[in-house]
């Protein structure tokens, strides 16, 4: 099995995420090889199983390959049973082209919801262009996987039929309220009656963080909001803390295990693993209804804002502790036990890899009977 992508930034989030714990479930399976293929400063193939190709960084510590040939020979060489494409770009076309020369099935995962991206920032008439870019795309592949079912809508939508939808995952050994950092409070000099509300990933705009300072300002004391992804740590505001990246998940799960909630504004989330995150520490959720957010969270373990507005999301905020706040908190790891392991999602995963490797040897099998027929 062979994973390949553009989106492996040191910084990035949930695909990154989701990637190396796909590989480390897939590495401690003896029947299972897998193998990811990201940017790197240089081409390497180590022995951890990952394998870069050279590539030039561009914005937010993302890169894009220098000879997109040298790909394709890349994955080509670790001849896989089967490949998945994580991007929908050059990575994505390299994958794309890989499955029709060579006859082994590929499977596209959609994290990137670029129709709304484009409608956003362009218009409808650049959602349709980007529509029908996405049609050209992912005829060349088997399956096209969606985490969330707003994604599998727009691509159904897009007149892409062979969708089906994956939701992601959680450690919850890892994302655990038993990782709770008791000095967060006293260490970015917090009382101990401060209500933490922290957001954790990428500071990208689409997530809307000047929406969460003027939540956070209208909201007043005792209520701090922690902002996790940041360049350094640094205090912009008596009632903003802004922490830098932290990659290890085990850190993150210990900041989000010490908050009281996790705010969040995004409303182009295409699943929202942080938020899921979060609710595996046990602690509830405040965020706007757009996106794949409102697929996660529901009265049971947290509030959705009644509009995508900063005082909407106080209000929201404000209801949260009005009532009880620990309880939808317990309520949320619940849920996350109860549907959104890995084991879950991968074990379905291995099931679809299944069923397209079981559909190429059905047809090598037939290839072979016609040739002994015909000889």
């Amino acid at each position: 099995m062979v994973d390949a992508t553009l989106f492996f930034s040191p910084t990035s989030g949930g695909v990154r995420r989701y990637l190396l714990t796909k590989h480390e479930w897939f590495r401690r399976r003896a029947h299972v090889r897998h193998t990811l293929v990201v940017p790197g400063p240089r081409d390497r193939i180590g022995t951890d199983g990952i394998v870069e190709f050279a590539s030039r960084r561009i914005l937010a510590g993302y890169r894009i390959p220098l000879l997109l040939r040298r790909v394709r020979d890349l994955v080509e060489g670790l001849e896989p049973d089967v490949m998945e494409a994580a991007d929908p770009y050059q990575v994505g076309w390299q994958v794309a082209r890989l499955a029709e020369t060579s006859g082994v099935p590929a499977v596209a995962f959609c994290h990137s919801d670029l129709v709304s991206l484009a409608e956003q920032r362009l218009g409808p008439a650049a959602g349709h262009t980007a529509a029908g870019y996405l049609r050209r795309l992912y005829e060349h592949f088997a399956i096209v996987l969606a985490p969330s079912r707003i994604v599998a809508d727009r691509l159904r939508a897009a007149g892409i039929r062979h969708v089906q939808v994956l939701p992601l995952g959680v450690d919850p050994q890892v994302f655990s309220p038993a990782r709770r950092d008791h000095t967060l409070r006293a260490r970015i000099g917090l009382a101990a009656n401060s209500r933490i509300l922290t957001f954790a990933g990428r500071l990208a705009p689409e997530k809307n963080l000047p929406h969460l300072i003027e939540m956070i300002d209208q909201l007043g004391p005792p209520y701090h909001l922690l902002i996790v992804g940041g360049a350094r740590a640094r205090r912009p505001a008596a009632n903003v803390t802004i922490l830098p990246y932290q990659s290890d998940p085990r850190a993150v799960a210990a900041l989000l295990a010490a908050s009281d909630a996790l705010v969040h504004a995004g409303l182009q989330e295409t699943f929202g693993l942080i938020a899921l995150e979060a609710m595996a520490c046990a602690i509830p959720i405040a965020c706007y209804g757009g996106g794949a957010l409102a697929e996660i969270v529901d009265e049971r373990t947290g509030v959705v804002a009644a509009a995508p507005h900063p005082a909407s999301l106080a209000a929201a905020v404000a209801d949260l502790f009005a009532q009880d706040p620990w309880q939808r908190g317990q309520a949320a790891r619940r849920h996350v036990l109860a549907h959104y392991s890995w084991d879950a999602v991968f074990h379905r995963q291995l099931q679809i890899y299944g069923s397209l490797l079981g559909r190429r040897l059905s047809r090598e099998r037939l290839d072979w009977t016609a040739a002994r027929a015909q000889g």
